[in-house]
């Protein structure tokens, strides 16, 4: 089998986006707050079972890897078609709600209206990995950590929306 340069320049566009879109989220909470974010997590106060500082980037570096894979997978399939172009919609939804995220809860300090964007979020993506399902299933599998890690999240969030009121 052979990969064209096309194809490849495709799969790192796809890669990079989600990358550039959490980068650019976080330089933009960054500025808001005046901080880093890795320097605002640690003022607050946290539940027993919050992961220290250091594991976010890992973590999210992961998923915005597979994330931007399983939107190649999709991608390959032909955008001209309906079901690809309605599954994207959901993509670029979702990823939209995830720059928002950290902008609301570091950059803005509103950790509730954070939470509430979360809830969003599992919802925008359990139904991009509905659509995903439909057109190649290895695209769906690519963002059940994802889902699982927002769930988490959303948890995460809550209590500390809760502790720090």
């Amino acid at each position: 089998m052979i990969i064209s340069i096309k194809e490849v320049r495709n799969f790192i566009i796809s890669i990079l986006i989600p990358l550039i879109v959490g980068y650019l989220s976080n330089v933009l909470s960054r500025l808001l707050s005046g901080i880093s974010t890795s320097t605002y997590y640690s003022q607050l106060i946290k539940p027993s079972f919050a992961p220290p500082s250091f594991i976010f980037p890992i973590v999210w570096t992961i998923l915005y890897v597979l994330m931007g894979i399983s939107a190649y997978k999709i991608l390959k399939k032909g955008y001209d078609l309906s079901k690809v172009k309605d599954a994207m919609f959901y993509y670029w939804l979702q990823l939209a709600l995830n720059f928002v995220w950290s902008i609301l809860f570091f950059g803005l300090d509103l950790r509730f209206t954070a939470l509430v964007n979360i809830v969003l979020l599992i919802i925008v993506v359990s139904i991009m990995m509905y659509k995903f399902s439909k057109i190649d299933k290895k695209a769906m599998y690519l963002n059940i950590g994802y889902l699982i890690w927002l769930f988490y999240a959303s948890f995460l969030n809550y209590f500390i929306w809760m502790i720090n009121r």
